[in-house]
């Protein structure tokens, strides 16, 4: 890939969104992906819309190239990520209400968003990434 990934869970965000961050000057463009966990009876992901938004978005941000660092954060299992308390939807950095969400992240807050809805969207994706400060 010629994007930068790293990945996360509800219990190690915290040390490896350090890690993201502290390497954020190192690259032009910062994205949070929010996703919901491989379900390991399908090997696929329990949300429709995260199995059908990742490859768009990993497409979109090859074409984007060098430069571009993605911290992917799986929310658990269904019944976790149901639940109303989840940490990340009550953090008030991420504000999250659906997966998949895209963030665009700057300066240790979110700059840009793209929610369930609109983060399959190749020309939504592609705004997103022109936005990057």
């Amino acid at each position: 890939m010629g994007f930068k990934k790293m990945d996360a869970s509800v219990t190690n965000l915290e040390e490896k969104l350090a890690k993201f961050e502290a390497e954020a000057v190192n690259h032009k463009t910062n994205l949070i992906l929010f996703l919901a966990d491989v379900d390991p009876a399908t090997s696929l992901s329990w949300c429709p819309d995260c199995v059908r938004a990742e490859p768009v978005i990993y497409r979109k941000l090859e074409e984007a190239g060098e430069g571009v660092s993605l911290l992917r954060a799986y929310v658990g299992d269904k019944a976790t990520w149901r639940n109303p308390q989840h940490p990340w939807r009550v953090d008030p950095r991420f504000h999250l209400t659906a997966v998949p969400t895209l963030l665009l992240w700057h300066n240790h807050s979110v700059s840009a968003r793209l929610d369930d809805h609109q983060a399959h969207l190749p020309d939504n994706i592609s705004a997103l990434l022109a936005s990057s400060p």
